[in-house]
């Protein structure tokens, strides 16, 4: 006969076999992503997730209890939960672990009760739920357990009905998202979940081989987290002196004054981010000549929250000192400039003091003192990376399409900025959920995390922040700036498919917009145009282009040409993005 009680022991074996079974799946639940972009990854983030769980588990050894149990299961997998699969998973195995933790065993009507916590716990989770998804298949999984639980002679047949029910459920989710119908494929969290029910159920047959702990450094995450990653080496640093500033307008700085200050920039640096808004202008360069920055800088109104690190240091050099209540430049007998690149001492070439207005008010980096805000950003490339330093992030997090960052990348991000307030932008739809149990997780500060679902959209959103603002005034500002982003990429296409009535074939060129495929082509260039045509409304004056690691300036720059050809009255702006697979990002305002 059958079990009708399961132990602690029996559901450690069933949760690592239904690991197993994910991640021998995972590449097959990858490809069931509607849009066939090469970088299909809910198999992926499923998998690292309970994956994490799996390690929490192996490291109890032999010797514990349900409630440990439970501890381990919920606590791995909400750290390592990546995208929203990967969170709705952790969030299905935190409801279910919490109903059964406080059981030595449990039957048939506590894992109905567990099934159905799960259930509310995940859609809780999600503030959008929508029907057609992994949720549709927990709630069919839940509601069959509550209906069998009573009449089920065994776990073997009560379990056994609910995984065929599931696969059932999962079978109608194309009828439910037009979407999935479309491109001829059921929902990839569902058939995750699926996958996990399965392995669990196989194990309770003897079905499930044992557990390699070798599969457990596929859930480390460390590939994709990369905290704090330096732009360059030291010895490939052509300008080392990272110089940021806001210039407080008190003469006119129309489009002609923003254009012939960021020429002048150009002349002397590179990295360079100049965001003009109402009365203040937000300043980054890296140059060999921060003085010159400043006192070009100083044409235009005075000078405000200036900082200056040496980028040749190992660690950042203080250049100023507290004097009489005003920051002044050290004296070079006190700077150690002599870092790697050999630079020599003396003073910062070309900041010659010829105001005493210059070095007011500039800030000296203070890692260990407390700030009111601090900032975490997602991104993806190098020339991007840049761009968010420059707008203020204190730490890029690794990311975005290729490999979502886990929960626990985000809550050591949170760990390292010193600040009361905390501002996360995910800059993918497919982190935000990370993020926000990222700050579900953290009790010490206030994590705000701005819903960013691209790249422009988390750069238009730091710059629109003040820092005479509140948290909240700056949250609401940020939000409202980023509604007003239209943003495209561009990528090719790993397999055939239909999609907003657009037959695409297996390496076809696709310029991908907010919600929709906006244009399918051979050609990157004429891909890109047409896309840009099917994002410019009439009421927008700003194209900024992000090129990645598969294109180049040179091709940007002629892509810009015809570009600014077809929209005269348009502004455009080209960057260095470094994204990998995305041949452009560009954002439309």
């Amino acid at each position: 006969m059958s079990a009708t009680t399961f132990d602690a022991k029996a559901v450690a074996r069933m949760l690592l076999a239904g690991a197993s079974e994910l991640n021998s799946q995972k590449d097959r639940i990858n490809e069931l992503n509607v849009f066939p972009v090469p970088d299909g990854d809910t198999g992926t983030n499923m998998t690292l997730t309970i994956m994490s769980a799996a390690k929490e588990v192996m490291a109890l050894g032999d010797d514990y209890d349900m409630r440990s149990l439970c501890k381990a299961i919920s606590m791995g997998s909400l750290r390592g939960a990546r995208g929203n699969s990967g969170v709705i998973l952790s969030q299905l195995l935190r409801g279910l672990t919490k109903e059964i933790s406080d059981h030595e065993t449990i039957d048939a009507g506590i894992i109905a009760s567990a099934f159905n916590r799960a259930c509310e716990t995940a859609y809780k989770a999600v503030m959008k739920p929508k029907e057609g998804t992994i949720l549709t298949v927990a709630k069919g999984a839940a509601r069959k357990a509550q209906e069998t639980c009573e009449s089920a002679p065994d776990l073997e047949t009560f379990i056994g009905g609910i995984v065929e029910h599931a696969d059932a459920v999962l079978q109608t989710t194309p009828d439910l998202l037009p979407v999935l119908k479309q491109a001829g494929v059921v929902d990839s969290g569902g058939q995750g979940l699926l996958a996990v029910m399965t392995g669990a159920y196989n194990e309770l047959l003897g079905k499930a081989g044992e557990f390699d702990p070798d599969v457990l450094s596929g859930g480390k995450s460390g590939g994709s987290s990369g905290i704090n990653r330096d732009a360059v080496a030291n010895a490939d640093i052509k300008y080392g002196y990272c110089t940021e500033f806001i210039i407080m307008l008190e003469r006119v700085f129309n489009s002609k004054n923003e254009k012939d200050f960021k020429s002048y920039l150009e002349s002397i640096g590179d990295s360079i981010v100049c965001v003009a808004m109402d009365e203040v202008v937000k300043v980054h360069v890296h140059t060999n000549h921060p003085g010159l920055a400043f006192e070009k800088a100083l044409t235009y109104g005075s000078l405000t929250s200036m900082k200056i690190d040496n980028m040749r240091e190992e660690h950042s050099e203080r250049l100023f000192k507290l004097d009489n209540g005003k920051y002044v430049e050290r004296d070079p007998s006190e700077l150690d400039l002599t870092g790697p690149a050999g630079t020599a001492n003396g003073p910062i070439p070309g900041s010659e003091k010829k105001s005493g207005s210059v070095m007011e008010n500039a800030a000296v980096s203070e890692p260990a003192a407390r700030k009111k805000d601090g900032f975490i950003a997602v991104s993806v490339g190098a020339g991007l990376d840049e761009i968010f330093r420059g707008l203020g992030a204190d730490v890029i997090i690794s990311g975005g399409q290729t490999m979502n960052p886990s929960t626990e990348d985000m809550i050591n991000a949170i760990e390292k900025v010193n600040a009361d307030n905390i501002f996360i932008f995910p800059n993918n739809k497919n982190i935000i959920l990370a993020a926000n149990q990222a700050s579900e997780l953290s009790d010490d500060k206030n994590i705000i995390v701005i819903p960013t679902k691209t790249i422009p959209q988390g750069i238009a959103a730091m710059i629109n922040y003040m820092p005479d603002l509140s948290s909240d005034e700056n949250a609401k500002a940020m939000k409202e700036e980023m509604g007003r982003v239209r943003s495209g990429e561009v990528t090719y296409s790993v397999r055939d498919t239909v999609i907003d009535d657009k037959e695409i074939k297996s390496g076809d060129i696709m310029g991908i917009g907010d919600s929709s495929i906006l244009a399918v082509g051979k050609d990157v260039e004429k891909v890109t145009i047409e896309m840009v045509k099917n994002l410019i409304t009439d009421d927008d004056s700003l194209v900024s282009i992000y090129y990645g690691e598969d294109a180049d300036e040179k091709k940007a720059e002629k892509l810009l040409k015809k570009l600014s050809k077809e929209y005269p009255a348009m502004e455009f702006e080209v960057h260095e993005g470094g994204q990998p697979i995305y041949y452009y990002i560009i954002s439309v305002e």
